[in-house]
């Protein structure tokens, strides 16, 4: 968890969360883009970027040392 890898790894995580939580309520919303309630959508990203990180900070010494994976590294 200390290591810049495990950061970037995280981050990178966290991103790729953030979009598909946006992805996933502009999909499912039955209405345009223009009409989108972009506050709470940022709102659940934000919230999904949190729990990304937690779940990273969880996977601290479980899975590859170096990176925020449960999986063991190689």
């Amino acid at each position: 968890m200390f290591t810049l890898n495990f950061w970037k790894d995280a981050g990178e995580r966290a991103i790729r969360t953030a979009a598909q939580a946006l992805l996933a309520l502009w999909a499912t919303d039955v209405s345009g883009v223009l009409e989108v309630d972009w506050t709470q959508a940022f709102s659940v990203a934000a919230f999904a970027v949190i729990m990304s990180a937690l779940m990273s900070i969880a996977a601290t010494n479980r899975g590859n040392l170096e990176s925020a994976s449960l999986r063991k590294g190689e």
